[in-house]
């Protein structure tokens, strides 16, 4: 299993938002310029996010992003299932149809009324990952973050985005 790198950079994009004040917005250009990435790949970043609902776009000169939600009801689930979207990790091929001659399709595969014991152990596990994620929010990434990091690396960004927003 492995998630692509756009749910890390949603992830710090989204640690980025947290402080914005409800009236501004943290443009494309600077949230791409600090992370060292193409205006472009970022931009579609945000557009999942966008689209999910998780971050508003902000039109005009002094356009930008922020959090349209706040960030203790962003989980880590959200963000990946925006970014990479719902289907299983684990993609069951229906196997035992032709093991033993057996015949039939495997339609509940995804549905999780499954009776392959193959399946059903793979999308139980999917689903605690899932619920881990889910109790694992942007709000509590920031505590972490704040709890982790030498306090002067957190002023320089916050200091970064404040200084090019004004």
């Amino acid at each position: 299993m492995k998630y692509s790198v756009m749910v890390e950079y949603a992830l710090h994009s989204l640690v980025y938002l947290i402080d914005v004040p409800p009236e501004e917005s943290i443009g494309i250009k600077d949230l791409s310029e600090f992370q060292g990435l193409s205006e472009t790949y970022l931009s579609k970043v945000l557009g999942k996010l966008s689209k999910a609902g998780i971050v508003s776009s902000v039109s005009g000169v002094k356009g930008g992003y922020k959090l349209s939600k706040k960030p203790e009801d962003i989980s880590f689930w959200d963000v990946v299932k925006a970014v990479e979207g719902e289907s299983p990790i684990f993609q069951c091929k229906n196997i035992k149809a032709n093991f033993a001659n057996q015949t039939g399709n495997c339609d509940s595969c995804a549905s999780g009324t499954s009776n392959c014991t193959i399946n059903i152990v793979m999308l139980e596990a999917e689903e605690q990952m899932r619920n881990y994620l889910r109790g694992k929010t942007i709000a509590w990434l920031e505590e972490e973050l704040n709890r982790t990091l030498p306090s002067e690396r957190i002023a320089m960004a916050k200091e970064f985005f404040h200084k090019n927003n004004n």
